[in-house]
């Protein structure tokens, strides 16, 4: 019975190293079709469906940049693998610092987010900021390669 407890635990260590390992593997920055990702995953290029409401992000909705979309990542920031939390305040702060629009993106109202690390995703190894561009109206194409246009 003991072998049998400790095989479980084995699998649910080996489990949850799998489930880990998956959510935090990079999507491509244009996906192929419609999913639902971590937020962790996300790269410069990924193509949000929608804004999520505020607060802490986990799952979003990334769409090809050829659908139409609510957002976008169009930059990171990466803090130093073994920098101490900052707090959060701090944290958006220099990731804000990385985030730049150009001037034309501006003028048709194209809004900055950032999401930066929180206190429990930063514990849990988590190091990269997102700056998010959110048009006043959906797109498609990509902000990142000057694409984007509105949808129609």
């Amino acid at each position: 019975m003991a072998g049998a407890v400790v095989v479980l635990a084995v699998g649910a260590v080996l489990g949850t190293r799998a489930v880990t390992a998956a959510r935090s593997r990079p999507l491509p920055s244009d996906v192929a079709a419609p999913t639902t990702a971590f937020a962790v995953q996300l790269v410069t290029g990924s193509c949000l469906a929608a804004l999520p409401a505020d607060g802490e992000v986990d799952r979003v909705d990334v769409v090809p940049c050829a659908d139409p979309h609510g957002a976008q990542v169009v930059g990171q920031y990466a803090f130093d693998a073994a920098a101490v939390w900052p707090g959060q305040d701090a944290a958006h702060a220099r990731v804000a610092q990385a985030c730049v629009l150009s001037d034309e993106e501006v003028a048709a109202g194209v809004d900055l987010v950032t999401w930066a690390p929180t206190a429990a995703s930063w514990s849990d190894g988590d190091r990269t900021g997102l700056c998010v561009a959110v048009p006043a109206a959906p797109v498609t194409g990509s902000f990142v390669d000057g694409t984007a246009t509105p949808a129609s």
